[in-house]
């Protein structure tokens, strides 16, 4: 290295070391100076540095047209915003304040100029955030941004059946206990204490209004003001200021109502929005929480129903995810169990709804359900522009046939619909004849297991008649049995089968008896057979009811149950063994054993197929409510007893005797005998019709 260079080098490291010996020191003076310059305000053009000129904009505009108007020592004119997180103040061309990020207040300043070492850069980053979200938040909401945030408040509305809890934050209903309703089920097998019925609570159900702005302000993001009007009626306010408000006024009565009124109220607000949106939207979800034992008949039974305002009620499938849109007029909304229901009834009717419902994979709950729903020429002017009825309670027949009357609805609101009852005909015996009958015995009976019984009685009594028939009919052709198995013997094969038929219908137009004159009367007892097989599970009467060893009425009675999976019996059978579905299928044996004593032994395969029924109801019916069951089985064992009476009293001897008057006598067929003999005769001329045409293709 020639000495040129050592100079050069040398020159260049004194420049260096003079150049560091005049940089400031950050001294903690320093810092304090900083941050005193930083609170006098920093210029709005700074905050390019974090945030776009049109976030600028909306930031000064938002704090301007949100914030407290005040005045500084040196009468300049400011504005002071707080908002959540963040507290700020605009003067002239300046911005200060802090932003909490982690429990620590940054200063606008150290934000906006990203001092990292101060401030940090994931905690500018939080800040920045925070504040573009204000007011992003602030620009949406506008007059309404002061009622963001969160609140604990909750109030209580309460009757003798009913108990709601109102939360401040939403304003709307967020819990609802049935007081007369214990849950019969519980994630917890050993828990013993039964809970009263919760139909729903906390973010499992949302209940949110759109406001008709024009950016949509929703309700369940805003904080109210509960008022206590009276013991009935709670408002749940937004005080806009000067005598300006918007609420949802709820009222229920008391005593053991389970109908709540809604109205949307308010006062002077058309000048504060200044909207000429015209559609309030109504957008509720809801997880229906398991309440039963048995989740399949529960899960079976949920979904969301809907009547078209003056029309007829229609529901979403029951077994499977689902979803519609709907643009008629809708009248009411309900989200309902096996045994409890949710019904939005509104007094103008929703415009337009649209609706789904998903399945829940868990055992906590079953379904969850959506509805999103428009009432239109919403207006801002009116001090009541809407009205809205919400049920929450039982799915009880003579509580709903009357809830048109509570609501005054002007139409029939069908809300004994939510009740599956069966086809047209089953619904119809259900409605005009079981139900009523059970209604009168149960105001004077505590015991349904007795009621149960007594309604049986009560439906063998109407059907007498046709079963005395039925077994004289029985009686006939066990007498005729002889001569039958006779005429089988003397015209066998199947060449035959057209005379044994002839003589079969001589015979017996001859002793006045017909095959059809046995099963017409069991066929119209059919009808209430199926009635009931839909009125017990459905039956909320029943729930929680018991009798003997049987603790709910409406549930399977197990007395054996077992867990784990076991491959097709679990998926069919179940996982218990029903006792009253065990009587039930003893006593089907028993009566198919009787009948088949009666009956001629010429088709063996069919006797089979007869015992095999009464186990086939086995598997069906494990799984049912055990009240159905048990009027299964004393049915038939009142049938059974029917049976050995009937015997005593009817003769096979006398049926005989009258028999062999009435064939001496001269007897008008019947329209059907008559018919049936001449489809005979027509038969007949055809097949010796078909014979004479195979002789001639012979003979050529």
């Amino acid at each position: 290295m020639d000495k040129n260079t050592l100079n050069g080098l040398l020159m260049m490291l004194a420049v260096f070391l003079i150049f560091m010996w005049l940089q400031p020191k950050h001294t903690d003076s320093d810092s304090n100076t900083e941050s005193e310059r930083t609170s006098q305000g920093t210029p709005v053009a700074a905050l390019a540095d974090s945030l776009s000129p049109t976030e600028h904009e909306w930031l000064v505009k938002n704090i301007v047209d949100n914030g407290v108007p005040e005045t500084l020592s040196d009468s300049t004119r400011a504005y002071r915003l707080t908002q959540g997180p963040v507290n700020l103040t605009l003067a002239g061309d300046s911005i200060w304040g802090t932003v909490e990020v982690d429990g620590d207040k940054l200063a606008w300043g150290d934000i906006t100029r990203g001092d990292i070492k101060k401030v940090g850069i994931d905690r500018q980053r939080k800040a920045i955030a925070a504040v573009k979200a204000m007011s992003e938040s602030l620009g949406r909401y506008g007059k309404f941004s002061k009622f963001l945030g969160s609140s604990d408040s909750k109030v209580l509305l309460e009757n003798d059946v009913l108990k709601l809890e109102l939360s401040a934050k939403s304003g709307s209903i967020t819990r609802a206990e049935l007081k007369k309703y214990d849950t019969e089920y519980s994630s917890d097998e050993t828990e013993k204490r039964k809970e009263k019925v919760v139909i729903f609570e906390g973010d499992r159900n949302r209940f949110n209004f759109q406001l008709p702005l024009p950016q949509p302000v929703e309700t369940a993001d805003l904080c109210f003001t509960p008022r206590q009007l009276n013991d009935s009626t709670v408002l749940m306010a937004l005080d806009m200021g000067d005598g300006a408000y918007w609420g949802m006024e709820y009222t229920l009565p008391k005593g053991e109502s389970y109908v709540v009124r809604l109205r949307i109220v308010q006062n002077a607000m058309a000048d504060i929005v200044q909207s000429n949106a015209r559609n309030l939207g109504l957008d509720w979800q809801q997880d229906l929480h398991r309440q039963e034992k048995g989740k399949m008949f529960e899960e079976r039974n949920s979904g969301i129903y809907y009547k078209f305002a003056g029309g007829s009620v229609e529901h979403l499938s029951e077994s499977k995810n689902d979803s519609e849109e709907r643009q008629s007029k809708v009248r009411w909304i309900a989200f309902k169990n096996q045994f409890f229901s949710t019904v939005m009834i509104a007094d103008r009717p929703f415009n337009t709804a649209d609706f789904s419902s998903e399945i829940i994979k868990g055992q906590d709950y079953l379904k969850s359900m959506t509805a999103a729903a428009v009432v239109n020429d919403y207006d801002w002017n009116s001090g009541n522009p809407v009205n809205f009825h919400l049920f929450i309670g039982p799915n009880l027949y003579p509580l709903l046939s009357h809830l048109d009357k509570e609501v005054e609805a002007g139409e029939d609101l069908k809300m004994t619909k939510l009740i599956p009852l069966g086809w047209s005909l089953f619904r119809w015996i259900n409605t005009g004849v079981i139900i009523p009958v059970f209604t009168f015995l149960g105001k004077f009976i505590s015991n349904y297991g007795i009621i149960i019984l007594l309604l049986t009685i009560f439906i063998k009594l109407v059907l007498f008649p046709l079963t005395y028939k039925s077994y004289k009919s029985q009686a006939k052709m066990r007498v005729l049995a002889p001569d039958i198995k006779a005429i089988n013997d003397k015209y066998p094969g199947a060449e035959n089968a057209m005379i044994r038929q002839q003589k079969t219908m001589a015979l017996y137009s001859k002793a006045g008896a017909s095959p059809m004159s046995g099963c017409l009367p069991m066929l119209l007892q059919m009808p209430i057979l199926f009635a009931m097989f839909s009125f017990f599970p459905s039956c909320i009467e029943l729930r929680g009811q018991s009798f003997l060893w049987a603790h709910d009425l409406s549930a399977p009675d197990a007395i054996i149950s077992w867990s784990g999976n076991i491959p097709f019996i679990t998926e069919y059978f179940g996982n218990h063994i029903s006792l009253f579905c065990l009587l039930m299928t003893a006593t089907n044996i028993i009566y198919t054993y009787i009948n088949m004593q009666n009956q001629p032994s010429t088709m063996p395969g069919m006797k089979w197929m007869m015992y095999l029924m009464p186990l086939f109801f086995l598997v069906f019916f494990n799984n049912y409510a055990a009240g159905l069951s048990y009027y299964y089985f004393l049915s038939l064992l009142i049938t059974i007893i029917q049976t050995y009476a009937f015997r005593y009293i009817i003769k096979e001897e006398d049926v005989r005797k009258a028999m062999a008057e009435a064939s001496k006598k001269p007897r008008k067929k019947s329209g059907f005998m008559a018919r049936l003999e001449e489809m005979q005769r027509q038969q007949q001329a055809m097949l010796r019709e078909q014979q004479k045409q195979q002789q001639r293709g012979g003979k050529r």
